[in-house]
């Protein structure tokens, strides 16, 4: 049976930055240690470092009750009231977010402070989203399909600025943006803040998916990249597969013959996706 593993699969840039951030405050001897929200969207990575000291602090209120040491501030990054309740109880700050994120808060800081009300394509909830509000200055909406886009209404007289959650899919910002478009608003400044990372693993995913037998998605549970990857390969290949761990792999399920295509979320460490093609091989 042939294998096929995405190049583009496992921790993208922003990741293994954000990851590698905490290895070095731990090497360094910093305590304690605390990441804003879990440093990636794998569950098996903040287990690892939980049993290494690294505590998680579960949103702004759990702030209260940090008083000292170092916070890493997640790729996902966060609002800028977080920076400023951080810096008030004079705790260090060691900033992991992805520039790419970092990019589109400057975006929206900007706009909004300039008087435009500021469009979010993504999905709502998610902490990077969470994050890209809290640099809004003014009114922000957020949508992520195709019913909420025809039902979005903007007041005609102020501007617009729409940026995108760095991996949202694609294909499906482009028919959101074509929906919104139709309403025909005067002052818009559409940008398309996808990571290009995002776009190459979506693409490589698609390809992979459309030739294989069986594709498996590797990822955690609460990631949103991952989680639109096996959405796209579903499309492409009936028989997908979205898994967590080497222990989720249930070789039953895939072909004795064939092709078998692997590809993984962002947060997923380059070992497990070595694990899970070694065992496909078996």
């Amino acid at each position: 049976m042939e294998v096929i593993v995405a190049k583009t699969a496992g921790f993208c840039f922003g990741v293994k930055r954000a990851v590698e951030q905490v290895y070095k405050q731990i090497e360094e001897g910093k305590r304690p240690i605390y990441t804003y929200g879990p440093i990636i969207h794998n569950e098996e990575v903040v287990r690892e470092l939980a049993d290494r000291g690294v505590q998680i602090i579960d949103g702004e209120k759990a702030l209260d009750d940090v008083s000292e040491g170092t916070v890493i501030i997640r790729s996902h990054g966060v609002p800028q009231k977080v920076y400023r309740i951080l810096e008030e109880k004079n705790i260090d700050i060691v900033d992991a977010t992805c520039p790419f994120v970092k990019k589109i808060h400057r975006i929206v800081y900007e706009h909004s402070k300039n008087g435009a009300d500021v469009l979010i394509i993504g999905n709502e909830g998610h902490p990077e989203v969470e994050g890209i509000k809290g640099w809004c200055c003014g009114k922000v909406s957020v949508l992520g399909t195709e019913e909420e886009a025809l039902q979005f209404r903007h007041d005609n007289a102020r501007p617009l600025c729409i940026v995108s959650q760095t991996t949202f899919n694609y294909k499906k910002f482009d028919k959101l943006d074509a929906l919104i478009s139709i309403l025909r608003y005067d002052k818009v400044d559409i940008l398309n803040t996808i990571c290009s990372a995002t776009e190459e693993r979506q693409s490589e995913a698609r390809e992979i998916a459309a030739k294989a037998d069986a594709m498996i998605v590797i990822g955690g549970s609460h990631s949103s990249n991952t989680r639109k990857l096996y959405e796209i390969c579903q499309i492409e290949c009936a028989n997908t597969y979205y898994i967590q761990t080497l222990r989720d792999l249930d070789i039953r399920l895939l072909p004795s013959r064939g092709c078998v295509g692997i590809t993984a979320g962002a947060s997923t460490p380059n070992n497990l996706i070595e694990e899970v093609s070694k065992q496909c091989q078996i």
